[in-house]
């Protein structure tokens, strides 16, 4: 019986023995290996334009547009809120203005008492020496300015005609002198200007001749 023999593998071409199978193929050929990290089958850049692979993150937004009308409103709402502000403003500068002259009006309504204390005493003074008369007027004379650099001046001027916003008219009498209606005479000395008075001037006012 006769046993046939096995063919013997043939030996690998002579220089070839470096070019072995290793399972990335030829080196030659690594370029055009698909495995290999820059070959034809490498990932490439994204293209912007490509569709999205399914279960890949999204891209993240570049920016959003804010809808015109929504700009319009928060546009709108920025001037009113700036439209109150400045009429907060004014209102708090016309409050401040009338506090401030609310408090000299009391301040100034103090001194009052005192001028005419001293408008008293200076009408009495025919038997008093010259020298208190002279004190006791330099200081009404004091307080008159106080009350001018208050911002309410002295009203006794005679000879004008009649302002109700200015004189109040206690009595009335015939002057031939005098045109009707006009101040012949002060009984008390009015403090301030039309629109901001401590008080009017106590006046005689002449009426028309019948």
């Amino acid at each position: 019986m006769t046993t046939s023999q096995e063919a013997a593998p043939e030996p690998p071409p002579e220089g070839n023995e470096g070019n072995q199978d290793t399972g990335r193929g030829d080196a030659g050929n690594w370029p055009n290996d698909p495995a290999a990290p820059h070959g034809p089958g490498a990932p490439g850049p994204k293209d912007p334009g490509a569709p999205a692979t399914p279960g890949a993150p999204a891209a993240p937004d570049q920016g959003e547009q804010v809808p015109v009308a929504e700009l319009d409103e928060l546009r709108d709402r920025w001037k009113r809120a700036l439209a109150d502000l400045d009429n907060l403003r004014k209102r708090q500068t016309k409050d401040l203005a009338r506090e401030r002259d609310s408090e000299r009006a009391r301040v100034a309504t103090v001194w009052l008492p005192v001028v005419d204390n001293l408008e008293l005493a200076l009408s009495h003074s025919e038997s008093a020496t010259e020298s208190l008369v002279q004190g006791v007027r330099a200081v009404r004379d004091q307080a008159v300015d106080i009350l001018d650099r208050l911002g309410y001046p002295r009203d006794d001027e005679t000879g004008v005609s009649f302002d109700p916003l200015r004189h109040e008219a206690v009595t009335v009498v015939e002057d031939p002198d005098a045109e009707p209606g006009t101040v012949v005479q002060c009984l008390r000395p009015g403090y301030g200007v039309p629109g901001r008075q401590l008080r009017p001037m106590a006046a005689v006012v002449s009426k028309r001749q019948e």
